[in-house]
């Protein structure tokens, strides 16, 4: 069983008593043999394999193609626990997404002095060409991935923001394929919500936002950067599950003041583009002049209201780390109420006393880039060697605008099998989120990432990370 651990331990707290929602896993599991587990856990790694549920790693010489590791045993949320959870989600996604219409419209949250801004205007991610346009239905996050961690039996905090193009959904969907084909006995036994209903909501949400002009039946696109992209798989997977054409900037053009793909029978009008490739990239005419992956001229059809981009240009600034540290403010300023959801503690680099802090607390700290994303350009203050604390301070000096840091949190643990018995390993998770004019959709559950490692906080895949399926318990 899980050996003895100073941090929360989903399964068996801070006692080793096994809590109520894993009580019936618990139970099946001391029945299993262990020779039968270690099969499984080889078979899922043979259907991973054969499926092609890999990703690649940028910036490595060798092999890039990598299987994401799979752990068999599930984190499981009391239903009671995912109402609270889904609850604040649900309020912090309506604010951002306010917030982002606020801020590209008549910026009150700026005149009332709630966020900086500097922090808006000088920001990358903030687009201009955005100003004084509201997309259909006044939806700029269609999509969001909101990663919480846990730090003790109510404990829930909000690590990041992801309202750009949040990847993962896909594991989450294949993890709990894999574990009804694998231990369908376990399912009849607990009442796990389901998920599989993802991609057929995922459509019927990107419907709702079409254009105005689109007709009953929109034509729904996934835009890819193609095959050599991290989340490839992810890409033609959803479009394959949700019925959609997968394309690259090279089948679509602009005909007729509308975004069209080409076919064999001619160009076919396109309503709502479900893309997977940055604002820079997008459109070259309005971007980045050097683009391959965009489609020439889509700005101009977007801001004719012909055409839906999910998500919407622009929508990235939300998952600046500089933004996050205001998001009590942003949710407090466009509900009326206090953010249910706690954001971790943020001291913001570019402020001159915060560098101090950070620069005289390193070890203890970790330190992110405000853009950064997949665990690249980070720093574990207490896992780095006195070299590599030198190196990022120096980093800090040179740009502290580029940085924000945040105390080392006691993320919860979750036990992984390893080969006769259980082992803590820290984990987050990343729910999925779908909004449009009808709502706001949360999956029960989400993505569950794991640190592989023993004494780990790093999850992402990128970085030796796994994952695990997630269930939320039904009453």
């Amino acid at each position: 069983m899980v050996g003895e651990n100073k941090f929360f331990d989903e399964m068996s707290g801070h006692n080793g008593t096994v809590r109520d929602a894993y009580a019936a896993y618990h139970d099946w599991f001391a029945e299993q043999d262990a020779e039968r587990l270690t099969k499984k856990s080889q078979d899922a790694e043979t259907f991973f394999r054969r499926t092609g549920i890999t990703f690649n790693v940028y910036g490595q010489s060798e092999a890039q193609e990598r299987l994401i590791p799979f752990d068999l045993v599930p984190r499981i949320l009391a239903q009671r626990e995912w109402t609270k959870l889904a609850k604040g989600i649900e309020q912090r996604v309506a604010a951002i997404n306010a917030f982002l219409h606020d801020i590209y419209n008549r910026q009150e949250i700026l005149r009332a002095g709630r966020v900086p801004k500097h922090l808006i205007a000088g920001n990358e991610a903030f687009l201009p060409q955005m100003l004084g346009f509201s997309p259909p239905g006044q939806v700029y996050t269609h999509i969001v991935g909101t990663d919480i961690v846990r730090t003790g039996e109510g404990d829930f905090f909000v690590l990041e923001d992801n309202a750009r193009t949040p990847s993962g959904v896909s594991y989450m969907l294949e993890n709990r394929e894999t574990m009804l084909q694998m231990f369908p006995e376990l399912f009849a036994k607990i009442k796990v919500q389901p998920v599989s209903d993802y991609p057929k909501n995922l459509r019927r949400s990107l419907a709702a936002c079409a254009p105005s002009s689109a007709g009953s039946k929109p034509t729904i696109a996934v835009l890819t950067p193609g095959i050599y992209n991290s989340a490839y798989f992810e890409h033609s997977f959803l479009a394959d599950q949700m019925g959609a054409e997968l394309v690259e900037g090279h089948d679509l053009r602009v005909v007729d003041g509308h975004i069209a793909m080409r076919t064999t029978q001619g160009y076919k009008r396109i309503d709502v583009i479900y893309r997977r490739i940055d604002d820079d990239f997008l459109d070259p005419l309005t971007f980045n002049p050097e683009s391959m992956l965009g489609v020439p001229g889509i700005m101009d059809v977007y801001r004719a209201g012909n055409i839906t981009i999910a998500n919407a240009p622009g929508a990235g600034i939300a998952d600046d780390k500089a933004i996050y540290s205001y998001m009590p403010d942003i949710v407090e300023f466009y509900t009326g109420e206090k953010a249910i959801l706690k954001n971790v503690e943020t001291w913001r680099c570019g402020e001159p006393g915060a560098l101090q802090y950070v620069l005289d607390n390193l070890k203890d700290l970790v330190v992110k880039e405000v853009h950064g994303s997949g665990g690249y350009g980070m720093l574990v203050g207490p896992a780095a060697s006195k070299k590599e604390l030198a190196t990022f301070a120096e980093k800090l000096k040179a740009k502290p605008g580029n940085y924000i840091a945040q105390p080392t949190l006691s993320l919860s643990t979750v036990p992984i099998f390893t080969e006769s018995e259980l082992a803590p390993r820290h984990v987050d998770l990343r729910p999925f989120v779908l909004v449009s004019p009808q709502g706001i959709n949360i999956v029960p559950g989400g993505l569950t990432r794991v640190a592989l490692a023993k004494g780990s906080l790093v999850v992402n895949s990128s970085q030796g990370g796994g994952t695990k399926d997630t269930w939320v318990l039904e009453d």
